[in-house]
C-alpha cells in the first residue's frame, strides 16, 4: 500500500509540473506582452523597458520557464498586476471562500445521495422512485448557473427571502476569515448558493447509487439474507455498503467539477471565490494572477482525484498495481 502511494504522490508532482510548462507556454502565447496593462500614451522605449525587466521580461524564455518553476515550487507566485499583492495571498483568501462553499455542498450532495439512492432502488418501479428519477434526470441535465440564476429571481428577487449575491452585505471588515464566516450575514448570503450546488451536485450520484444498488440487490448473497430472515433495514445496509464504490470513485470527478464549474457558478452569484477570480484576472490581463489561480486549481482536482483513487483501492485492494493474487 505504501508503494502505491508514493507512486500516486511521484504521478501528481509530475503531472503538475506537466500543466505548468504547458500553462507557462499556453499564457505566453496567448499573451506575449502581459505589461500591456501598465503601458500608457506617453510612455516612451526606455520607461517601458524599465517596466519589463521590473517583471523579469527582458531575460532569455527558457531562463524565465526555469524561474517561473522554481518560484512556483517555492510558493511564490508572483505579484498581482491589478491588487499589487503576491499572488498566494490573494488565491489563498478566494479559495477558502470557495472551499467553504463547496466542500459542504459536496459532503451533503454525496450523503443525500447514498441515503437516496438506496431507498429509491429498493422502491424500484414504485411511483415515488419515477418521479424522483425523472426529476434528478431534469435537474443533472440544466446547466449549474442557469438553476442558479432561477433560483436568485425567484428566492432574491421575487420573493426577497435572501440575498441575491455575495458573500456578506457591503460594506464590512473582517479581521480573519473565522470573523468573516461566524456571523448571520454571512449565513444569509452562504445559504441559497450551497442549497442550488448542493441540489445540483446530487442529481447524479443519486441516479449512480441507484443503479449500483440495484445490481447489488440481484446478486445472490442479498438473496440469501432475505431467505434467512433478516430485517429490511440490515439488507439495505448491506446492499448499500457494496455499492457505495462507484458513487466514491465518482466523488473525486465531482470536486472537480465544482472547481471547473465554480468560473460560471461564482460569478452569477458573485461569490468572491478562485473561479470568480478567475474571470476577473483574465478581464483585466492579470497575467500573474490568471496563472496561478489556474494552476490551483489543477493542482485541487488531481490531488482530490488522488485521493479518491487512492481510498478506492483501500476498500477494493483488487485495483492496486504491483500486487499479486
Amino acid at each position: 500500500m505504501i508503494a502505491y502511494v508514493l507512486r500516486k504522490l511521484l504521478f501528481i508532482f509530475l503531472l503538475f509540473l506537466l500543466i505548468l510548462t504547458l500553462q507557462f507556454f499556453l499564457f505566453r502565447l496567448a499573451i506575449p506582452d502581459p505589461t500591456i496593462i501598465y503601458i500608457r500614451e506617453g510612455l516612451g522605449p526606455e520607461e517601458r523597458e524599465i517596466i519589463r525587466r521590473s517583471f523579469g521580461l527582458d531575460r532569455p524564455l527558457y531562463e524565465q520557464y526555469l524561474r517561473y518553476i522554481v518560484n512556483f515550487l517555492r510558493g511564490d507566485m508572483g505579484y498581482s498586476f491589478l491588487y499589487k499583492e503576491p499572488v498566494s495571498s490573494i488565491i489563498i483568501d478566494r479559495l477558502l471562500n470557495t472551499l467553504v462553499l463547496t466542500i459542504p455542498a459536496t459532503l451533503t450532495a454525496f450523503l443525500i445521495a447514498f441515503y437516496l439512492g438506496s431507498y429509491m432502488a429498493w422502491l424500484r418501479s414504485s411511483l415515488f422512485e419515477k418521479a424522483f428519477v425523472a426529476t434528478l434526470s431534469v435537474v443533472h441535465s440544466l446547466p449549474l448557473f442557469w438553476i442558479g440564476m432561477i433560483a436568485i429571481a425567484i428566492i432574491s428577487v421575487h420573493l426577497g427571502l435572501l440575498p441575491a449575491g455575495g458573500m456578506r452585505t457591503p460594506p464590512y471588515e473582517a479581521e480573519s476569515f473565522l470573523d468573516k464566516i461566524l456571523s448571520f450575514d454571512f449565513l444569509k448570503h452562504w445559504i441559497l448558493p450551497y442549497t442550488v450546488l448542493t441540489i445540483y451536485t446530487a442529481s447524479y450520484p443519486t441516479l449512480l447509487m441507484r443503479g449500483s444498488m440495484i445490481s447489488t440487490l440481484g446478486e445472490d448473497f442479498i438473496t440469501t439474507l432475505k431467505a434467512v430472515g433478516f430485517s429490511e433495514r440490515i439488507v439495505i445496509a448491506k446492499a448499500s455498503r457494496y455499492s457505495i464504490l462507484p458513487l466514491i470513485t465518482y466523488m473525486g470527478i465531482s470536486m472537480g467539477l465544482a472547481f471547473s464549474g465554480s468560473v460560471a457558478f461564482e460569478t452569477v452569484f458573485s461569490w468572491p471565490g478562485v473561479g470568480r477570480e478567475l474571470v476577473i484576472a483574465f478581464y483585466n490581463l492579470d497575467y500573474p494572477l490568471a496563472q496561478g489561480v489556474f494552476a490551483v486549481m489543477a493542482l485541487a482536482i488531481i490531488v482530490i482525484n488522488t485521493l479518491v483513487d487512492i481510498a478506492y483501492s483501500y476498500l477494493d485492494p483488487r485495483i492496486r498495481r504491483g500486487t499479486s493474487g
